[in-house]
């Protein structure tokens, strides 16, 4: 019984999650952050957002909140219980980070890797998903290239 539950989560939460709507909601609050830094614009990735969706998918079944290991891209996670989450609202927490980063000394003070991975200029493309069970969701982005690499600003 609990394997069909798992599955029947999976194929709601990627049914819902790869919408046009959630697409283009991500993609223009990803943009509205790099135009404030100042860099060039993300394209969409539906290869991106699939491999976002498994990962999302694979999180919710197990009730585990990590990063792909090994991964080739560049990965924000979010969690939220209780309540439901909007693209804007999910960007919005990784952009606040920014309060956290010195752009003139390259530091973090507390946590700004989602922040700095949202408006690294190298990265061209985003693909993002969220998967929804109950009370829980877990969102994913992954990015291409990846950024946050160690001794390197963001733009």
């Amino acid at each position: 019984m609990r394997q069909i539950l798992v599955l029947m989560l999976s194929i709601t939460a990627s049914a819902g999650a790869q919408t046009p709507g959630l697409a283009n909601d991500m993609l223009r609050a990803h943009n509205a952050v790099r135009r404030q830094a100042g860099v060039p614009p993300l394209t969409w990735s539906r290869q991106l957002a699939a491999h976002a969706q498994a990962w999302a998918d694979s999180l919710l079944a197990r009730r585990q909140f990590s990063h792909t290991p090994n991964s080739p891209y560049g990965q924000n996670l979010y969690e939220i219980q209780g309540a439901t989450a909007s693209p804007e609202r999910v960007v919005k927490a990784w952009a606040d980070e920014s309060r956290n980063y010195n752009y003139d000394s390259n530091t973090c003070h507390g946590v700004c890797g989602h922040y700095t991975q949202i408006v690294w200029s190298d990265t061209k493309e985003v693909g993002c998903a969220v998967a929804r069970a109950e009370s829980l969701e877990i969102w994913v982005c992954d990015y291409n290239p990846p950024g946050n690499w160690v001794g390197r600003r963001p733009w």
